[in-house]
């Protein structure tokens, strides 16, 4: 049996251009981020020293937070911070929303780790409201919201929103925990610093992969106390490398070099949302993209549309994508959250790309109709 998925994956390698984010993850990138720094200087220790505790305060001003700590990873860092807000309520009980990275790609670890009970809010297709929170019967010690929503599209409340939400908890004695892994991306919508934002949560996690394409880590912030458990509780997971330098140099060069260009990325979303909306059978959800990130959902089933897509990525050169996730037997979506390769897409080809994705789906749709 042909593994199509492969195909597509293969075809989109092969291509000249590829739409999304920052380019090949490969050894370069490492060395990029290292081709600058000093021999001498050295690397941290269990959580101590300069390269660590530097890059701690700089991302703690940054978030407007009093202090802040590196992680291996934001999965271990999100969970770390659950988990003291319900020590410190004594109740093992949070909310978030069905679709959150730690309801479906953690393996239940808050569950199973910390016995944590989740409350899940709002339909899978939306964001988590006021109303949503206000509904709730049981109580919790911390409501968590993910900005942007990635696996709808990247969908955001407006800010009217999150401060209503900010308010009621802190009025309750809920805790706000932020999953800001693409923190970044959401702010030239809001139209907001990054502090500002932060300003009405009592926690943050930050990715330094997802948006700034860095090679791995995580920050956490939030006051000085809940800081000081957080670092406990690394170490209890084995999050205290003898030194993670490599992880918080890549981070901090990346974040500098691409955390201003986020109104950049998010405009160019936008564009290309244009572009598939123009199409007859295409549309992107949102129909107007909040941040860099959109999904583009396409009416043909997954063997079907691999092979519209590798035709297209063969003739033009142009890589669309290299994964899609079926939502039924005749739909399929993909992600879309743009990066630095986009603006080094021709723009000529691009439109040919998207011309001939239009055509091949117009010739598929009216053969299934005959």
């Amino acid at each position: 049996m042909i593994n199509r998925t492969n195909l597509l994956q293969e075809s989109y390698k092969q291509t000249k251009y590829q739409l999304v984010g920052h380019g090949k993850r490969d050894i370069k990138v490492l060395k990029e981020a290292f081709q600058n720094i000093e021999d001498h200087l050295e690397s941290d220790l269990y959580g101590k020293g300069r390269v660590i505790e530097d890059f701690q305060a700089k991302m703690a001003a940054f978030l407007g937070k009093e202090s802040a700590v590196f992680f291996p990873s934001g999965t271990m860092a999100q969970q770390i911070g659950l988990r003291i807000w319900c020590d410190e309520k004594g109740l093992n009980k949070v909310a978030y929303h069905p679709l959150s990275h730690l309801e479906i790609h953690e393996e239940d670890g808050l569950k199973e780790l910390h016995n944590i009970k989740t409350v899940l809010l709002a339909d899978k297709s939306r964001v988590i409201e006021l109303e949503d929170v206000m509904k709730m019967e049981e109580g919790i010690a911390c409501l968590l919201l993910e900005l942007p929503q990635r696996e709808i599209g990247g969908q955001l409340p407006d800010i009217e929103a999150l401060k209503e939400i900010s308010i009621h908890c802190r009025k309750q004695g809920i805790k706000l925990h932020l999953d800001g892994a693409r923190l970044l991306e959401v702010l030239p919508y809001y139209e907001k610093s990054a502090a500002d934002i932060c300003n009405l949560f009592d926690s943050i996690y930050m990715s330094f992969y997802k948006g700034v394409g860095g090679i791995a880590g995580a920050i956490l912030a939030g006051d000085s106390q809940f800081i000081e458990k957080s670092k406990v509780w690394k170490r209890r997971y084995g999050g205290d490398l003898i030194s993670l330098y490599p992880y918080i140099l890549s981070a901090e060069y990346y974040f500098d070099r691409r955390a201003h260009k986020m109104q950049q990325y998010y405009e160019d979303a936008q564009e290309l949302a244009q572009l598939y909306n123009s199409c007859d059978y295409i549309s992107t959800l949102p129909q107007v993209p909040v941040s860099n990130m959109f999904h583009v959902h396409i009416p043909q089933g997954k063997e079907e549309l691999e092979s519209i897509l590798i035709e297209v990525q063969q003739k033009t050169g142009i890589g669309i994508t290299n994964h899609l996730r079926e939502t039924g037997k005749s739909s399929c979506y993909y992600e879309v959250s743009l990066g630095d390769c986009y603006r080094e897409v021709p723009k000529e080809s691009l439109k040919e790309a998207i011309k001939q994705l239009d055509i091949l789906m117009k010739k598929r749709v009216q053969s299934n109709k005959n």
